[in-house]
């Protein structure tokens, strides 16, 4: 995601992904390390687990994927857009117009969160504290299964297909460390790839995803809710 460029005053994530629509589904709808780790998790959740899929976009592959195995899905996303075509696409799942970072969980909270890109637009504070966050929601034993693009930066503008917005983000090792760390997580994996997105407009792009697991342990850096 992270590439610099052109003249255009930088956009909000709602702004850039109501914008954007199904084109982000064609560019990145295929992204082999995210269905295997959505394929990973499914593995591991009892039946009818329920799964909180933060910046859920258009609703697939991951809520769709969620959902059509049985699991009790919602999907949060700051788009308009996003949520609507999510609403078409994914019936079988809940979705809402949210963002994470004022968004309050059910009680009991959720079997698992995936949350696959949605903090870049976010400064480094906010970020940290949305990983806090869905770590706390984590019921004992469950599963935040996440990825971003690792790089260490604060508040750059880049240009990223044709669009331009202002992103954050951590290094793979201080990511690794945030979750272990500040949110107390168990590591189960953590993988660096590269993804060459199917639109001209769009470079290739490093990945980091990680899978990881709250203990039995409360979770202390962040709000319940």
């Amino acid at each position: 995601m992270l590439e610099g460029g052109a003249e255009q005053p930088a956009l909000s994530a709602a702004e850039l992904f109501d914008g954007m629509g199904l084109d982000y589904e064609k560019a990145f709808g295929h992204l082999p390390e995210q269905r295997a780790a959505v394929e990973w998790l499914t593995a591991r959740l009892a039946p009818h687990s329920r799964v909180l899929d933060v910046g859920s976009g258009t609703g697939r592959p991951v809520a769709d994927a969620l959902a059509h195995a049985g699991h009790e899905v919602t999907g949060i996303d700051v788009s308009a857009t996003m949520v609507e075509l999510a609403r078409q696409q994914v019936p079988g799942a809940r979705f809402e117009q949210r963002d994470v970072r004022d968004f309050t969980p059910p009680a009991g909270g959720y079997d698992a969160v995936c949350a696959f890109f949605p903090l870049l637009m976010m400064s480094r504070a906010e970020a940290t504290d949305a990983l806090l966050r869905m770590s706390s929601w984590l019921t004992p034993g469950g599963f935040l299964v996440s990825a971003t693009v690792p790089a260490d930066v604060e508040d750059v503008e880049i240009v990223w297909m044709g669009r331009r917005a202002r992103v954050s983000s951590f290094s793979a090792v201080d990511y690794v460390r945030l979750l272990r760390e500040d949110c107390g997580l168990e590591i189960l994996h953590e993988a660096v790839s590269v993804f060459r997105p199917a639109e001209a407009s769009a470079g290739p792009e490093e990945h980091l995803f990680c899978y990881a697991r709250r203990g039995a342990r409360t979770v202390t850096g962040g709000p319940a809710a």
